[in-house]
C-alpha cells in the first residue's frame, strides 16, 4: 500500500466544488455532513446538498459538491460562516 503524504490541500470553489488531497478514508457521509480522515485527524465538512463525486484511496484525491457551511479540522479548528 502506498503511504500518503501528511500534507493536504482543501479547495472550496464558489460553484460548489470541494476538492481535497491526502485523504486516507471517508468515514461517513450524508447530504449535510462529510467526515474524512487526513493525516490521522478527522475533517468534517458541514453543509447542504453534499455529494461525493469521487474518492481514490490509492492517491488520496477526494471530490465532492454542495454548499459548504463549515469545515472542522480535528477538534481545534473551525472555519464557519466564511462561506455564507
Amino acid at each position: 500500500m502506498q503511504e500518503l503524504s501528511q500534507n493536504s490541500i482543501l479547495t472550496v470553489e464558489t460553484a460548489g466544488k470541494i476538492t481535497m488531497t491526502g485523504v486516507a478514508s471517508v468515514d461517513s457521509f450524508s447530504d449535510t455532513l462529510l467526515s474524512v480522515t487526513v493525516g490521522g485527524k478527522k475533517v468534517k465538512i458541514e453543509g447542504a446538498r453534499l455529494k461525493i463525486l469521487s474518492f481514490s484511496q490509492g492517491s488520496g484525491n477526494f471530490v465532492a459538491s454542495g454548499e459548504v457551511h463549515a469545515v472542522k479540522y480535528g477538534a481545534k479548528l473551525s472555519v464557519s460562516k466564511l462561506f455564507r
